[in-house]
């Protein structure tokens, strides 16, 4: 039965433990903090900036899309909410960030 237990032995004497193992931490720790900053917040920062530009520039008569599939013409625009028409006399009030893109001039068919 003595697979079970493992056997224990005794260290040497003098043994000095690793001097700079703190340090090689540290650095670790740095440059995976790096690639995460590179890799992952970075992107998300320029992808919010790019959304809010888009979102400021927006004019009366440009076809969006929004975060819940709605696609429409700007009708009316206000600070915070604006005024989409889906269809013929059909129209919805959406707030800005619900709109995700904006299409390419003369996406939708006029009705």
């Amino acid at each position: 039965m003595d697979f079970l237990i493992p056997d224990a032995y005794a260290q040497t004497a003098g043994g000095a433990p690793a001097a700079g193992g703190g340090l090689q931490f540290l650095i670790l720790m740095a440059v995976l903090f790096g690639l995460m900053y590179f890799m992952m917040i970075r992107p998300q920062m320029k992808r919010q900036k790019e959304l809010k530009k888009m979102i400021g520039e927006l004019a009366k008569g440009d076809e969006v899309l929004t975060n819940g599939g709605l696609a429409g013409r700007i009708d009316a625009l206000d600070d915070s909410f604006i005024t989409l028409e889906i269809a013929a006399n059909v129209k919805v009030r959406v707030q800005r960030q619900a709109i995700s893109a904006v299409l390419p001039k003369g996406t939708l068919k006029n009705n």
